[in-house]
């Protein structure tokens, strides 16, 4: 059972990184799996359900990959880099992934059902990168709002990114800059 909804959530990343989540038809994500759309049903009882189960997987999913970047930091401070940069790669997953985690948080505005688990999704990365930006030598309370401006940045570039409003080598270089600021401030 766990392969059968792993294949349906990536299809839905999928889906959903290229069509967006506005007019979204189960019936999409069904074709895209190769499977019924009653089996989805079956699996996440309705649009919203599956949608939800979505954003959970589009949050393990980069949770994993910016893990796997960071694990092989010397220190960390290189850890965060890595962390926050992972988000930034030029890969189809980290794309789909991005692409995905954005029409959702925007989606969120128009479906309430979406807010909680977005909002704890968040938390728990920001939560991730203020532990890091504790361990590079900073207070709690500087180190939430330094995760939190950071999280932000990352987002928001990988959106400009994403939509073609600014190149990689550029969001890049912008966040390089802002955690370089951020660590600076940190413990001031």
């Amino acid at each position: 059972m766990f392969e059968r909804q792993q294949k349906i959530l990536e299809a839905a990343v999928r889906v959903i990184a290229r069509s967006g989540v506005r007019g979204l038809r189960v019936e999409k994500i069904a074709a895209e799996a190769g499977i019924s759309t009653s089996l989805i049903y079956y699996h996440f009882t309705n649009r919203a359900g599956l949608l939800g189960k979505t954003l959970e997987f589009v949050s393990d999913r980069a949770a994993a990959y910016t893990e796997e970047a960071a694990a092989e930091a010397a220190d960390p401070r290189a850890e965060l880099e890595l962390m926050l940069f992972g988000e930034l790669q030029d890969s189809q997953a980290v794309r789909e992934n991005s692409t995905a985690w954005g029409e959702l948080r925007a989606s969120a505005v128009f479906a309430p059902e979406l807010r909680e688990p977005l909002a704890e999704s968040t938390r728990v990365w920001v939560d991730e990168v203020a532990d890091t930006i504790r361990r590079v030598g900073g207070d709690g309370v500087k180190a939430e709002d330094a995760a939190e401006r950071l999280t932000s940045l990352v987002e928001g570039l990988s959106e400009r990114w994403l939509s073609g409003s600014m190149d990689l080598d550029r969001a890049r270089d912008l966040l390089r800059g802002a955690i370089a600021l951020e660590l600076d401030r940190v413990g001031d």
